[in-house]
């Protein structure tokens, strides 16, 4: 096999005790350095031309990927703040790593000792650590919501940060993003209960608030073609027909208008629109 098509597989880049473990002579390494086929990173690390920049900047600081960055490489829904975050030594001291963000506890994983990612389960830990709450829910429901971690499996992890045993006890694996976990989360915050995943007329709803009152919460890419959005549209009048209220929110009202959301929520509770209709 060529170091370049064994560096490829390792995601382009990887450490040259590793390359020299797998069969690669040192002779050979320094042959494909020389002749500009592969790069060093770090004296010790090898890289091809195309390995991923958060990877090569890992590498360069003697850490691996954590936190918001994992999350990412996973896809997993959440807020990007601009850095790279970069787990650290535990005896490191002050690593400086520049304009990136530095952690340095651990997590309940062990890592290989060449590794350049923290394993989710660790930067999960570090997500809480570093985040806010909210913002360190949504990472951890969506990472459930794709099913790269089990509720049950979470549960059993023995986790040393307060922060991520509370982000644990907090987290569902109902919400299919995260403008539906920042509503239930900030509800909670005020005393309301926001009920998800309750099946009205067949079908299931975002929220529900007591008996009759429906949250619909329109998130990035779902409900965009017009055909989906007559669907809404019509699943909101039969539900309305049927007794409840239907507050319908997008994206951007959920992230960046919360006080208006609150306000309507609060609004159509103190009209009692949650309640059950009273019989007579």
């Amino acid at each position: 096999m060529h170091l370049i098509t064994w560096l490829n597989s390792q995601s382009g880049i990887a450490h040259s005790t590793d390359a020299v473990r797998v069969g690669f002579t040192r002779y050979s390494i320094e042959a494909a350095v020389r002749a500009g086929a592969v790069q060093r990173v770090r004296r010790r690390w090898l890289a091809t031309a195309d390995a991923p920049a958060d990877l090569r900047i890992a590498a360069g600081y003697g850490a691996r990927l954590t936190c918001l960055s994992v999350a990412s490489r996973h896809s997993l829904w959440h807020l990007p703040d601009g850095q790279t975050h970069l787990a650290v030594p535990p005896n490191a001291g002050h690593f400086a790593v520049g304009d990136h963000r530095a952690h340095w506890g651990g997590g309940p994983v062990g890592t290989p000792k060449y590794a350049l990612v923290e394993p989710l389960e660790n930067a999960l830990v570090h997500v809480a650590d570093c985040q806010p709450f909210e913002n360190a829910l949504v990472v951890w429901e969506s990472a459930m919501n794709k099913g790269l971690v089990h509720p049950d499996y979470l549960a059993g992890l023995t986790l040393r940060s307060a922060a991520a045993r509370r982000v644990r006890t907090a987290s569902s694996s109902l919400s299919d993003s995260g403008v539906e976990t920042i509503p239930r989360a900030r509800l909670e915050r005020i005393g309301i209960r926001m009920r998800q995943q309750v099946v009205l007329d067949g079908h299931p709803v975002d929220g529900l608030i007591g008996d009759r009152l429906v949250l619909q919460i329109d998130g990035f890419s779902y409900h965009g073609t017009p055909e989906q959005r007559r669907r809404d549209i019509a699943g909101d009048r039969r539900l309305t027909l049927r007794g409840y209220t239907v507050l319908r929110f997008d994206y951007k009202q959920i992230l960046f208008e919360w006080a208006t959301v609150e306000a309507e929520i609060l609004a159509a509770m103190a009209r009692g629109l949650h309640l059950a209709a009273v019989r007579h």
